[in-house]
């Protein structure tokens, strides 16, 4: 039997640990800590440079959310909700504002570079926080990587329009190249040829697709070392190289190319508007919507990720000149002009051809081919902007996922060298050359065609802690200029978690009506049958508890409606994801446990204190 001073004493260590796993950094501490540069002075003596402006800001938030999206989803949008998608843009900017606001709240209160995780740290603990931290590093790292990948196929497609081809084994990852040739072997050993694939191909039942034939072909002809194929994305590498050179350089080198870049494609998108509007014909505006209401919000969760990326500004807070007011200021901005755009380019493009035809990968061009107005020259600038505006997001990313690290080195959480800063050039230099070194090797060789969701579920994760944190600190923040004004949600949050049930038993009975049938269709895997309801249950017990939460607590809304927004979409990215990104979550827990809590600064100021 146990020695009850035994016994005692392992009780006061469990207590003391879980004291450290969740002991909050105060917001007067954080900002102290910053201006003090404890981590920067022990390597480099120099902090960041100040020159970003609610300009610069706002150009860098555009710069973040117009992406590929912009380019290529608008169009599958509109095929499925029809000229009422542009309600959905107007509900998505809603919803991504409610997140938007409660950034803007922290930055205006915390304007240190660690964004989401720094939040984290003063509202919920050094555990979340890390948790929040290495959730930003697979959002940064992957969706980097899936963005460098993204450019190289534009970039590679606008070559070949002009008639520059790359070898197709320099402009393909490996795993592509390898699983084509052997579909494609397959196929042969059936009995065809790959003269009857090909012609073949563009069938909806094709037996081998016009992309695996590709990828074949760039098996079959790429050079070989030692009996292997070499296979890989040259120009996802050579922009990552470049992009990663210039975030190196400098903060004002890197802003005025991306405001350049911006101007571009945003001089590109009105020309889209402006020229567009003068072909709109109304009665493709009818009906307006087709496909009634569940089509138009079927697209919800694609529509929401096209205003991902505002919240990377957060992480140039120590580079603003007035972050107090730039940084709220600069995203809020870039939402919201973002949305105009967004809402005026489809009602355009809805207008110009009929919705029926929008269901292609470039709708851009397309209006303008020959099965829409017939203007060619205006294709080719369009394929340009598209090259344009993917590498502006690729530099913004490239610039958070660094500062991120930096501010996690800061606290100890990473090594010291994690928060050098260049001396000359006063960037985190060592941290910007791994994120370009993590982000160019998996593109160079990797198909990330089926992680790259990861990206998005760990982007509104963050988020809901970020509304949940304004829910946490809203005591704190009272009396003080606010971003997310008090509004009680007693009664709304329950009304309205009523008045949506209502809405989906109404026009989506058969679906509501399946989520509670756990007998698999014949011949369906039952696993995989009840594992994907998992969690649409998780959210549903999710929001009565908020509901309830709400009428006791009498919380302020808008952060509730973040996080209820957020939560929501999260649901809509399948089990398999979730499986996924908890994994990665279990293996940055062991990270912690093995490196960052026994280095923790703020652990180990509060056990000197102690013992003082």
């Amino acid at each position: 039997m146990a020695h009850p001073n035994n016994q005692i004493g392992l009780k006061a260590a469990r207590s003391s640990m879980a004291n450290s796993l969740f002991r909050k950094k105060s917001i007067a501490q954080i900002q102290a800590d910053a201006a003090a540069g404890f981590a920067d002075a022990e390597l480099q003596g120099t902090g960041l440079r100040r020159s970003l402006s609610t300009f610069d800001l706002t150009m860098l938030g555009i710069a973040a959310i117009i992406g590929a999206g912009i380019f290529a989803m608008v169009g599958q949008a509109s095929f499925n909700g029809g000229p009422a998608v542009v309600l959905l843009f107007v509900f998505a900017a809603i919803a991504c504002g409610f997140s938007a606001l409660c950034y803007a709240e922290f930055a205006s209160k915390i304007p240190i570079a660690g964004s989401a995780y720094t939040y984290a740290y003063a509202s919920f603990g050094e555990l979340l926080a890390w948790i929040i931290g290495w959730d930003l590093l697979v959002e940064y790292a992957i969706g980097n990587i899936a963005v460098a990948i993204s450019w190289s196929d534009y970039f590679t497609g606008l070559l070949a329009a002009n008639n520059i081809h790359v070898p197709l084994h320099f402009t393909m990852d490996f795993r592509t190249a390898s699983l084509g040739f052997a579909a494609v072997q397959d196929a042969v050993a059936s009995g065809s040829t790959v003269d009857s694939l090909r012609a073949a191909c563009e069938a909806k039942d094709a037996v081998v697709s016009c992309s695996q034939l590709d990828a074949q072909a760039a098996w079959a002809n790429a050079p070989q070392v030692g009996g292997i194929p070499i296979v890989a994305d040259l120009p996802a590498l050579g922009i990552v190289v470049l992009i990663t050179a210039l975030v190196y350089i400098g903060i004002r080198e890197s802003k005025t190319a991306s405001n350049i870049m911006v101007a571009l494609k945003l001089a590109v998108i009105l020309l889209v508007i402006i020229l567009g509007a003068f072909y709109v014909n109304t009665a493709n505006w009818s009906p307006f919507m087709p496909n009634g209401f569940g089509g138009v919000m079927g697209g919800v969760a694609a529509v929401f990720f096209a205003y991902i990326g505002f919240d990377a500004l957060s992480t140039t807070a120590e580079e603003c000149k007035d972050p107090y007011k730039t940084l709220p200021r600069g995203m809020i901005y870039s939402l919201l002009i973002c949305t105009v755009l967004y809402v005026a380019l489809a009602l355009v493009l809805t207008g110009m051809v009929s919705y029926t035809k929008l269901n292609v990968g470039d709708p851009l061009a397309f209006v303008f081919g020959p099965e829409g107005v017939n203007i060619p020259w205006i294709s080719g600038i369009i394929a340009v902007s598209a090259v344009v505006a993917i590498a502006t997001v690729l530099l913004v990313f490239q610039l958070g996922q660094p500062r991120l690290w930096m501010a996690m080195s800061r606290d100890g959480l990473l090594p010291k060298i994690f928060s050098a800063i260049h001396p000359k050039f006063r960037t985190p230099w060592f941290s910007t050359l791994l994120t370009g070194f993590m982000v160019a090797i998996p593109a160079l060789f990797m198909n990330l065609s089926e992680v790259t969701e990861l990206s998005v579920i760990g982007t509104l994760f963050a988020f809901t802690i970020v509304c949940a944190g304004v829910l946490v600190k809203d005591k704190e923040f009272a009396g003080q200029k606010r971003f997310v004004p008090y509004i009680s949600s007693r009664y709304i949050a329950p009304a309205l978690f009523l008045i949506v049930l209502g809405l989906v038993y109404t026009y989506n009975r058969e679906g509501l009506e399946g989520l509670f049938t756990f007998t698999p269709p014949a011949g369906a895997d039952a696993y995989g049958f009840i594992s994907e309801k998992i969690p649409y249950f998780v959210f549903l017990v999710f929001s009565l508890m908020m509901a309830i939460l709400c009428f006791v607590k009498r919380l302020t809304l808008i952060p509730v409606l973040g996080v209820m927004c957020c939560t929501y979409l999260m649901t809509e990215l399948g089990w398999t994801n979730w499986f996924r990104f908890g994994i990665w979550m279990l293996v940055g827990l062991g990270v912690y446990f093995l490196y960052s809590y026994s280095h923790s600064k703020l652990r180990h100021r509060d056990d000197m204190q102690e013992a003082a």
